[in-house]
């Protein structure tokens, strides 16, 4: 089915994409995030060849940047690039949020409130943390004294928190284990597919020039703890965590098809934007059904492969948010793409380097190079913010679409709810029975067990939280086990002397 021409005017295409990543020797010749932002957009302009096109910025959305404590960031990248757009918009955090910003900003195109809109991020981590090592002061935009972290964690519950299990290091091994346990997956064939996969990632990025990383490793190396791999939650290892600590900027430059043509971008070099989606789960991840899978991951993929069927296109390249191993493994296995594909074009968040929210900008950077070098391809860019929380996904191809027109609204959201099951009760009271219905081992930076925490189901059927002292080494050991999962295991609560609720098999 072919559609009627659309007015150029108010189709939007990314023309191009720009990154940076440096390690300077010298500290005091490291960029500060503002400046890593304006020349990402610059390069941005140039690869796709229309560099005044910068100068006709309407809208600009800054991907939520961590790593400086800026008072103002739109103002100090306002500074470096020598120009305010109309729309400048700072955004809140979230991994999935640069997917979210160029929908949107696709969207604005289609309704011919822009012609020329831009997404950019970046972050400077690692040379701010050697900085601070070497008792170096960087000449950048002075700091705001009063600056504080905007992503809290007052929406989880204080028990999550007192426990350690508050940062998505130590929530999303929840997911993995869970995820091994309900495949029915052994944890040595759940660590092994995870540590292949890896593999996969880190050869991608031993390719890409912009990652932080350019070596491949192999699954073994992944896999097996060490000095330089020390175990941190388990299942995770070092080379299974993102990786902040790096100096990147993206940008993503989109405008209308006739804007593109005036400015003289060859059609071949323009990426179309067809449709997306996006939900959310419960924001506290204790009051979600069951940890073997996300609704909202589900429902957004779904509606993403639904696009994709109705123009008859398959994803022949897509990038699956990987800041650990449960999250591409999860959407992998419900879009069915074939085992050995390595979803990325980037590298992942371990390898490429993961820039805190910004890493979906140069995701998208990597899918722009990936269609222009297979005409009429298709493919999916699906991103993730905090605990499973937040998904979005978008489909991009390297031709204009025939069936599909972009829909302002791309919610899922209902669907998602839709498919969700009963969620127990949070108890802080449990006492005696309960068994186990997800885990994971935090570790000091030794490599030590520290403690162990359950997620546990009562006999009563409410949900509630156990800990296992790093001193209990059978019941570490336990949680430990490569032969089988511990999850459904029975085993008794007691109240500690700090009033915590400890754990043990029976």
């Amino acid at each position: 089915m072919r559609m009627p021409e659309m007015n150029a005017d108010r189709i939007p295409v990314i023309i191009g994409a720009g990154e940076v990543t440096e390690r300077p020797a010298d500290l005091l010749h490291a960029r500060e995030p503002a400046a890593l932002m304006a020349e990402a957009l610059r390069r941005a302009a140039a690869d796709a060849g229309a560099p005044d096109l910068l100068a006709a910025l309407d809208s600009l959305d800054i991907v939520n940047s961590v790593s400086w404590p800026y008072g103002d960031l739109p103002a100090a990248l306002v500074r470096f690039l020598g120009m305010r757009p109309r729309r400048l918009v700072y955004g809140p955090v979230g991994g999935e949020s640069p997917v979210r910003h160029m929908h949107e900003a696709a969207n604005r195109i289609a309704r011919g409130e822009s012609m020329v809109a831009a997404v950019v991020g970046g972050e400077a981590t690692h040379a701010v943390g050697q900085a601070q090592k070497q008792g170096v002061t960087l000449p950048w935009t002075a700091p705001d004294p009063n600056w504080t972290r905007t992503r809290g964690r007052d929406f989880l519950h204080p028990m999550a928190v007192q426990l350690g299990v508050a940062d998505p290091v130590s929530v999303y091994p929840f997911y993995e284990n869970a995820v091994e346990a309900f495949l029915g997956q052994t944890p040595a064939e759940g660590q092994a597919e995870s540590a292949a996969l890896w593999s996969a990632f880190s050869g991608v990025a031993a390719r890409n020039p912009a990652a932080w990383l350019k070596r491949e490793y192999t699954a073994a190396e992944i896999s097996t703890p060490g000095p330089n791999n020390r175990p941190i939650a388990y299942p995770y290892t070092k080379l299974q965590v993102a990786n902040p600590m790096v100096n990147q900027g993206g940008a993503i430059l989109l405008c209308s098809l006739s804007k593109a043509r005036a400015a003289g971008v060859p059609e071949n070099r323009m990426i179309h934007l067809w449709a997306g989606a996006a939900a959310v789960e419960p924001r506290d991840y204790l009051a979600r059904d069951h940890y073997h899978e996300s609704h909202a991951q589900n429902a957004v993929l779904d509606a993403c492969r639904a696009i994709a069927d109705l123009e008859d296109a398959s994803f022949e390249s897509c990038e699956l948010y990987s800041c650990f191993p449960c999250v591409p493994k999860m959407a992998a296995r419900r879009l069915g793409l074939p085992p050995g594909m390595a979803p990325t074009t980037t590298g992942g968040l371990t390898f490429f380097g993961a820039p805190l929210n910004n890493y979906m900008t140069h995701a998208a950077a990597g899918m722009v190079r990936a269609l222009r070098e297979k005409p009429g391809s298709a493919a999916l860019l699906y991103g993730q913010g905090e605990f499973v929380t937040k998904h979005h996904a978008v489909v991009l191809a390297s031709r204009p679409p025939r069936a599909v027109r972009l829909p302002q609204d791309y919610s899922v959201q209902a669907e998602a709810d839709s498919r969700r099951g009963p969620v127990p009760s949070f108890t802080v009271d449990a006492a005696g029975e309960a068994t186990i219905e997800t885990f994971t081992v935090l570790h000091d930076r030794d490599g030590a067990p520290h403690h162990g925490v359950v997620i546990l189901r009562t006999a009563d059927g409410e949900r509630t939280f156990g800990r296992v002292p790093g001193t209990e080494a059978d019941t570490i050991a336990l949680l430990k086990r490569t032969d089988r999962t511990p999850i459904g295991t029975r085993g008794m609560l007691r109240r500690a002397a700090d009033e915590l609720q400890d754990w043990s098999p029976n």
